[in-house]
């Protein structure tokens, strides 16, 4: 689907989050509100919920620990696993990356990233379809976010990401404490992150493949 122009202008606003206020992103309070949008402007709204218009703790963590951390992207190309807004892959733009592939299967998601990586100043951010199915593209870094967010998306996203650190990528995770979080895993960092909507802050913790 194509996602009519304007949307965005329409049924957003630009927020800074507020672990990373380097990046400037799309996002909606009223979840409903949007998704009806989506039906009435937006050409249909689809299945998935609009993960694209919240700035998920996990991604917040891993961002920030991208921008602190420029080392572990600058200069190399990176991916961005369900990249929703595109927060983290933007973070490693930010942080010197030659080149991010931003990966989601919701067309908004891939609609909305360019705006939001122009929107923060980022060059280089490129947003292509869903990856966990098809040949592991050629990365030095693998950032996720928030990807273990239930059942089914953590047993997809769990062997892939094994077998992109076992073909030498670096692999990271951001995630607040989610029970699909697998084991293995060594803890690099920890955020404490506002997040108004359930607490005054959630703990977040970045992980790195061994």
């Amino acid at each position: 689907m194509s996602v009519p122009a304007g949307f965005f202008a329409r049924h957003t606003r630009l927020v800074r989050p507020p672990l990373v206020p380097e990046v400037a992103l799309h996002l909606s309070e009223d979840v409903s509100a949007l998704w009806q949008a989506m039906e009435d402007d937006g050409g249909g709204a689809g299945e998935a919920s609009p993960f694209w218009a919240a700035a998920w703790v996990g991604g917040q963590g891993l961002a920030r620990h991208v921008l602190d951390h420029p080392d572990l992207v600058t200069g190399r190309t990176v991916l961005d696993l369900g990249c929703g807004s595109g927060l983290v892959g933007i973070a490693a733009a930010l942080a010197g990356a030659r080149r991010v592939l931003a990966s989601d299967v919701d067309p908004y998601a891939l609609a909305v990233v360019p705006l939001n990586a122009a929107a923060s100043g980022a060059t280089g951010v490129e947003p292509v379809g869903d990856v966990l199915d098809a040949d592991l593209p050629e990365v030095d870094v693998v950032l996720a976010g928030d990807v273990f967010y239930d059942l089914r998306m953590a047993d997809r996203v769990r062997p892939w990401l094994f077998t992109a650190w076992a073909r030498g990528a670096v692999v990271l995770v951001g995630d607040p404490g989610r029970s699909q979080l697998p084991d293995g895993l060594r803890e690099v960092a920890g955020y404490d992150v506002p997040d108004s909507g359930v607490d005054a802050a959630r703990r977040t913790t970045v992980w790195r493949l061994p």
